[in-house]
């Protein structure tokens, strides 16, 4: 939307303002940044979803002082509902007594979900053989620059691994209170997203939508990632690339869970209140700044 927000922006003299997610500044299509870079340098104000985004933004040429971090919104709900919804027969059947992890998202090959069930999955089931892996998800439709990790290529990777039996789909959920109920039914969020050149966590939103349920997630510090999940405080972050740290981790917040509590005020710094309030207050001071020129 670049090159339409920046010229109906000068037709009628308006400030033009864009929000950015991450792929949209590291994307490397060779007409994409000739045509779309130079108009995104040109913008009065650029909203950048995390630091790792607005370090791409500087890196390609925007000045910093034209940036401002505003990370997405989620509903958090409150009070933080009560998690009792473990044996909804539809989702949980069979799953009683189970170490549910959840995985929550498009399955891209960023996602790293054959990795995850490849290398780290194997390593929980040896401390918790009741484990159980449910994916909520698809391949992504007509998404800028995915490759994607079908359903039948993670569940190849789980069958080498000898872990087929400790994984379920669950496929899309559209439903918003079906989805709350799987995430309030789960005891982790996994989000083992690989680093990937030119294909850039932005952010981090089903981690944050994961601790307004109170449900901790384990993750690598990868790109916007960071700025989603506190370590310690809403789950775990775990340096790229290494699977053994990631299992351990899940290992230890199974055996020894976050407060919920303590996860869901976490998520309260990103409801939707504040981002309204921190896009009121940079387009505030911008109109202030052109006002006293």
């Amino acid at each position: 939307m670049a090159p339409m927000t920046w010229l109906s922006a000068r037709l009628v003299g308006a400030k033009a303002v864009v929000y950015l997610h991450g792929l949209d500044i590291a994307l490397g299509h060779p007409l994409y940044r000739l045509l779309w870079l130079p108009l995104l340098r040109r913008m009065d104000l650029v909203f950048a979803n995390s630091s790792a985004t607005r370090g791409m933004a500087i890196a390609q040429g925007i000045p910093a002082t034209r940036i401002a971090i505003v990370h997405p919104g989620v509903a958090v709900p409150s009070p933080l509902p009560d998690p009792s919804t473990k044996n909804v027969a539809d989702v949980f059947y069979g799953l009683r007594n189970a170490k549910i992890l959840l995985s929550v998202g498009r399955l891209s090959s960023r996602k790293g979900l054959c990795e995850f069930v490849g290398e780290v999955l194997p390593l929980i089931v040896r401390r918790y053989p009741e484990v159980m892996l449910l994916v909520v998800g698809d391949v992504p439709k007509d998404a800028l620059h995915a490759k994607a990790q079908t359903p039948e290529m993670i569940r190849d990777a789980a069958r080498r691994a000898g872990v087929a039996d400790h994984l379920r789909f669950l496929g899309v959920i559209v439903n918003r209170e079906r989805l709350t109920n799987v995430y309030l039914g789960s005891d982790l969020h996994v989000f083992p997203v690989r680093t990937i050149p030119n294909d850039p966590e932005g952010f981090g939103m089903v981690a944050v939508e994961a601790a307004a349920l109170g449900v901790p997630t384990v993750a690598y510090a990868t790109g916007g990632i960071v700025d989603a999940v506190a370590d310690g405080v809403s789950g775990r972050l775990v340096a790229p690339d290494q699977p053994e740290a990631f299992a351990e981790a899940i290992i230890d917040l199974l055996e020894c869970p976050l407060p919920r509590e303590q996860v869901w005020r976490h998520a309260q710094a990103y409801d939707w209140s504040q981002f309204g309030r921190k896009i009121c207050e940079a387009l505030c001071n911008l109109m202030f700044a052109r006002g006293t020129r």
